[in-house]
Protein backbone atom coordinates (compact mmCIF):
# COMPACT_ATOMS: atom_id res chain seq x y z
CA UNK A 1 0.00 0.00 0.00
CA UNK A 2 3.23 2.28 1.21
CA UNK A 3 5.03 1.33 -2.03
CA UNK A 4 1.96 2.40 -4.21
CA UNK A 5 0.21 5.33 -3.14
CA UNK A 6 3.57 6.84 -1.67
CA UNK A 7 4.30 9.59 0.87
CA UNK A 8 3.30 13.03 0.33
CA UNK A 9 6.63 13.63 -0.46
CA UNK A 10 6.81 11.91 -3.39
CA UNK A 11 3.81 13.40 -4.90
CA UNK A 12 5.36 16.93 -4.70
CA UNK A 13 3.59 18.49 -1.92
CA UNK A 14 4.89 20.74 0.59
CA UNK A 15 4.58 20.00 4.19
CA UNK A 16 2.47 22.87 6.35
CA UNK A 17 4.79 25.84 7.66
CA UNK A 18 5.27 25.83 11.55
CA UNK A 19 3.39 29.48 12.10
CA UNK A 20 5.53 29.79 14.95
CA UNK A 21 8.08 29.69 12.92
CA UNK A 22 6.56 32.25 10.22
CA UNK A 23 5.78 34.29 12.87
CA UNK A 24 9.33 34.68 14.55
CA UNK A 25 10.85 35.26 10.64
CA UNK A 26 8.04 37.89 10.12
CA UNK A 27 9.14 39.64 13.22
CA UNK A 28 12.79 39.24 12.40
CA UNK A 29 12.45 40.98 8.94
CA UNK A 30 10.55 43.83 10.53
CA UNK A 31 13.00 44.78 13.58
CA UNK A 32 15.97 44.19 10.59
CA UNK A 33 13.64 46.74 8.68
CA UNK A 34 13.18 48.78 11.62
CA UNK A 35 16.83 48.82 12.45
CA UNK A 36 17.78 49.95 9.38
CA UNK A 37 14.91 52.83 9.12
CA UNK A 38 16.49 54.04 12.27
CA UNK A 39 19.89 53.92 10.97
CA UNK A 40 19.04 56.23 8.09
CA UNK A 41 16.99 58.00 9.97
CA UNK A 42 19.85 58.82 12.14
CA UNK A 43 21.88 59.70 9.30
CA UNK A 44 19.41 62.25 7.92
CA UNK A 45 19.44 63.75 11.39
CA UNK A 46 23.27 63.80 11.25
CA UNK A 47 23.81 65.26 7.66
CA UNK A 48 20.83 67.86 8.76
CA UNK A 49 22.61 68.71 11.93
CA UNK A 50 25.84 69.35 9.44
CA UNK A 51 24.11 71.18 7.07
CA UNK A 52 22.82 73.75 9.54
CA UNK A 53 25.79 73.93 10.98
CA UNK A 54 27.46 75.13 7.98
CA UNK A 55 24.89 77.31 7.37
CA UNK A 56 25.25 79.36 10.01
CA UNK A 57 28.85 79.14 10.04
CA UNK A 58 28.62 80.75 6.49
CA UNK A 59 25.79 83.22 7.89
CA UNK A 60 28.25 84.44 10.65
CA UNK A 61 30.85 85.16 7.96
CA UNK A 62 29.05 86.49 5.93
CA UNK A 63 28.13 88.98 9.02
CA UNK A 64 31.84 89.38 9.95
CA UNK A 65 32.30 90.38 6.64
CA UNK A 66 29.76 92.69 5.85
CA UNK A 67 30.59 94.45 9.41
CA UNK A 68 34.27 94.54 8.84
CA UNK A 69 33.53 96.08 5.09
CA UNK A 70 31.61 98.86 7.01
CA UNK A 71 33.97 99.52 9.62
CA UNK A 72 36.98 99.68 7.03
CA UNK A 73 34.41 102.31 5.38
CA UNK A 74 33.57 104.29 8.25
CA UNK A 75 36.67 104.15 10.39
CA UNK A 76 39.62 103.67 7.89
CA UNK A 77 40.39 107.47 7.63
CA UNK A 78 40.83 107.87 10.80
CA UNK A 79 44.05 108.35 11.20
CA UNK A 80 44.15 110.79 8.17
CA UNK A 81 41.44 112.24 10.14
CA UNK A 82 43.08 112.97 13.60
CA UNK A 83 46.32 114.81 11.51
CA UNK A 84 43.02 116.94 9.42
CA UNK A 85 42.00 118.01 13.09
CA UNK A 86 45.29 119.76 13.71
CA UNK A 87 44.68 121.84 10.77
CA UNK A 88 41.10 122.79 12.25
CA UNK A 89 42.56 123.54 15.63
CA UNK A 90 44.90 125.93 14.00
CA UNK A 91 42.30 127.41 11.91
CA UNK A 92 40.28 128.36 15.25
CA UNK A 93 43.02 129.26 17.00
CA UNK A 94 44.42 131.52 14.25
CA UNK A 95 40.51 133.03 14.21
CA UNK A 96 40.67 133.14 18.20
CA UNK A 97 43.78 135.29 18.11
CA UNK A 98 41.84 138.20 16.38
CA UNK A 99 39.73 140.72 18.79
CA UNK A 100 35.97 141.09 18.16
CA UNK A 101 36.00 144.82 18.31
CA UNK A 102 38.66 144.16 15.31
CA UNK A 103 37.08 141.69 13.39
CA UNK A 104 34.20 143.94 13.62
CA UNK A 105 35.75 146.73 12.35
CA UNK A 106 38.42 145.29 9.66
CA UNK A 107 38.65 146.35 6.35
CA UNK A 108 40.36 145.80 2.90
CA UNK A 109 42.43 142.88 2.62
CA UNK A 110 42.55 142.25 6.28
CA UNK A 111 38.51 141.95 6.03
CA UNK A 112 39.28 139.24 3.31
CA UNK A 113 41.57 137.34 5.67
CA UNK A 114 39.18 136.89 8.35
CA UNK A 115 36.48 135.74 5.72
CA UNK A 116 38.63 133.41 3.94
CA UNK A 117 39.38 131.70 7.29
CA UNK A 118 36.16 131.61 8.53
CA UNK A 119 34.86 130.28 5.24
CA UNK A 120 37.62 127.64 5.09
CA UNK A 121 37.03 126.74 8.83
CA UNK A 122 32.93 125.94 8.06
CA UNK A 123 34.42 124.31 5.03
CA UNK A 124 36.72 121.98 6.67
CA UNK A 125 33.94 120.78 9.41
CA UNK A 126 31.23 120.33 6.63
CA UNK A 127 33.70 118.44 4.87
CA UNK A 128 34.20 115.98 7.75
CA UNK A 129 30.49 115.83 8.76
CA UNK A 130 30.48 114.58 5.20
CA UNK A 131 32.53 111.25 6.33
CA UNK A 132 30.85 110.88 9.51
CA UNK A 133 32.84 112.90 11.66
CA UNK A 134 31.01 115.12 14.61
CA UNK A 135 32.60 118.15 16.40
CA UNK A 136 31.94 117.21 20.40
CA UNK A 137 30.17 120.39 22.19
CA UNK A 138 30.20 119.52 25.69
CA UNK A 139 29.83 122.78 27.53
CA UNK A 140 27.27 123.21 29.90
CA UNK A 141 26.58 119.37 29.73
CA UNK A 142 27.61 116.54 32.47
CA UNK A 143 31.27 115.39 32.58
CA UNK A 144 31.41 112.14 30.56
CA UNK A 145 34.78 109.98 30.64
CA UNK A 146 33.90 108.55 27.58
CA UNK A 147 33.77 111.31 25.47
CA UNK A 148 35.75 114.03 27.83
CA UNK A 149 39.29 114.69 29.15
CA UNK A 150 38.88 116.27 32.39
CA UNK A 151 42.16 118.56 32.55
CA UNK A 152 41.42 120.43 35.85
CA UNK A 153 38.72 121.58 38.33
CA UNK A 154 37.05 125.34 38.21
CA UNK A 155 35.25 126.16 41.80
CA UNK A 156 31.68 126.65 40.53
CA UNK A 157 29.17 126.21 43.31
CA UNK A 158 26.46 127.72 40.73
CA UNK A 159 26.52 124.54 38.49
CA UNK A 160 26.11 121.15 39.99
CA UNK A 161 29.29 119.11 40.40
CA UNK A 162 31.15 117.95 37.38
CA UNK A 163 29.71 120.30 34.70
CA UNK A 164 32.15 120.94 31.73
CA UNK A 165 32.33 124.47 32.27
CA UNK A 166 35.22 125.27 29.81
CA UNK A 167 36.70 123.57 26.50
CA UNK A 168 40.14 123.29 26.39
CA UNK A 169 40.19 121.58 22.79
CA UNK A 170 37.29 120.27 20.65
CA UNK A 171 36.65 116.81 20.89
CA UNK A 172 35.57 114.85 17.81
CA UNK A 173 33.96 111.43 17.27
CA UNK A 174 33.61 109.41 14.27
CA UNK A 175 30.98 107.07 13.93
CA UNK A 176 30.05 105.69 17.06
CA UNK A 177 33.51 105.89 18.43
CA UNK A 178 35.62 108.08 19.83
CA UNK A 179 38.69 109.58 17.56
CA UNK A 180 39.53 112.66 19.84
CA UNK A 181 38.38 113.43 23.14
CA UNK A 182 37.13 116.76 24.34
CA UNK A 183 39.71 118.20 26.91
CA UNK A 184 37.56 120.10 29.23
CA UNK A 185 37.54 121.72 33.13
CA UNK A 186 35.01 120.31 35.26
CA UNK A 187 32.87 122.25 38.01
CA UNK A 188 33.31 121.16 41.86
CA UNK A 189 31.85 122.69 45.04
CA UNK A 190 28.62 122.55 43.73
CA UNK A 191 25.73 120.09 44.45
CA UNK A 192 25.61 116.79 43.61
CA UNK A 193 24.49 116.23 39.46
CA UNK A 194 21.38 114.39 39.23
CA UNK A 195 21.55 110.52 37.95
CA UNK A 196 21.66 110.26 34.23
CA UNK A 197 18.34 109.14 32.82
CA UNK A 198 18.04 105.95 30.97
CA UNK A 199 19.11 106.82 27.19
CA UNK A 200 20.01 110.44 28.39
CA UNK A 201 23.16 111.92 26.20
CA UNK A 202 24.58 113.43 29.70
CA UNK A 203 23.71 116.83 28.94
CA UNK A 204 25.96 115.77 25.44
CA UNK A 205 25.69 117.62 22.33
CA UNK A 206 27.23 115.71 19.32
Amino acid sequence: MSEKGGTPEAHGSNPAVDPEIAEMEELGAAETFRAERERLEGEIAAFKDKFLRAFAEAENIRRRAEKEIADAKTYGIAAFARDVLNVADDLSRALGTVDTQAAETAEGGFKSLLDGLELTERGLHKALEKHGIRKIDPMGGRFDPNLHQAMFEVPDESVPAGTVVQVVQSGYVIGDRVLRPAMVGVSRGGPKAAPAKAGSDSGQQV
